[in-house]
């Protein structure tokens, strides 16, 4: 039975599609890997498009609304992790998303629209008991922005993943030629840290 990860954000730019890609293309070579592209702009999509058949396998959905419950049943019956990349507005493929999700990652940039429009996904998860987790997303390696937005983070008593990813070409590199950084560029900083946040993903998994 897959593991099922629903990305959510509703602020647009936050990196939702790319931190998609990124796992997909990190987990594809040793594990069974879908994706379910239900954002009405289908980056995730064309992303799978343009992958090169030599790539490790990974299969692709793009079924919503009220075919959406039976595709996630067929997908979490023949796959081992499935990533749900879940449009930015709330409406009924959103809300079914979250509710069918083991896991909600809500990417956000070190800013405080971000976090403040993290808010009405991380209340719906709550609503729905799912676990959630803020990933960092674009963020500098250090200052005081930073530092900022993780006193608020603390404040609000949300829970980000410990494993952050950059403010790198290498993200907008691959996705260019249907890869992730991982496969693209496997020695890069940006694949370490894909590698340290996919770590700290499976370690929430059920053994």
């Amino acid at each position: 039975m897959a593991f099922v990860i629903t990305i959510a954000q509703q602020k647009g730019g936050a990196g939702k599609t790319t931190l998609v890609a990124s796992l997909a293309g990190h987990w594809a070579a040793r594990r069974r890997v879908a994706l379910l592209d239900i954002d009405p702009q289908r980056s995730l999509t064309r992303w799978h498009g343009l992958r090169d058949t030599n790539l490790a396998p990974v299969r692709l959905s793009d079924v919503s609304g009220w075919r959406l419950s039976a595709e996630l049943d067929r997908l979490r019956a023949d796959c081992d992790i499935v990533l749900i990349d879940s449009p930015p507005q709330i409406d009924t493929d959103a809300r079914l998303a979250i509710r069918s999700a083991d896991l909600v990652l809500v990417p956000i940039q070190p800013s405080l629209p971000d976090l403040w429009a993290a808010e009405g996904t991380l209340k719906l998860a709550a609503a729905e008991r799912r676990t959630a987790r803020l990933v960092l997303n674009r963020a500098q390696p250090s200052g005081a922005l930073r530092d900022t937005i993780a006193a608020s983070i603390a404040a609000q008593g949300l829970t980000p993943l410990t494993a952050t990813l950059g403010n790198r070409i290498g993200f907008a590199n691959a996705f260019a030629l249907g890869q992730s950084v991982s496969e693209h560029q496997p020695r890069a900083t940006a694949a370490r840290e894909v590698a340290a946040l996919a770590a700290e993903i499976l370690a929430l998994m059920p053994t």
